[in-house]
């Protein structure tokens, strides 16, 4: 049976040249609002801001 309950799985983008680089998990009620993290991009080779969308690749 598949779990039920507040947590979503997102993908991360990169801000700068739009790349899915990463895909996790968030919960909704505890938080409100996108993600956004700073992580390292492979195409920009560099750490950049990735912000969350719920389109996956």
């Amino acid at each position: 049976m598949a779990k039920k309950g507040a947590r979503e799985i997102v993908g991360l983008i990169c801000s700068v040249c739009k790349s899915q680089n990463y895909v996790t998990e968030r919960n909704k009620i505890n938080m409100e609002g996108k993600l956004s993290v700073k992580k390292y991009c492979k195409n920009c080779k560099k750490v950049q801001l990735h912000k969350e969308t719920t389109k996956l690749k």
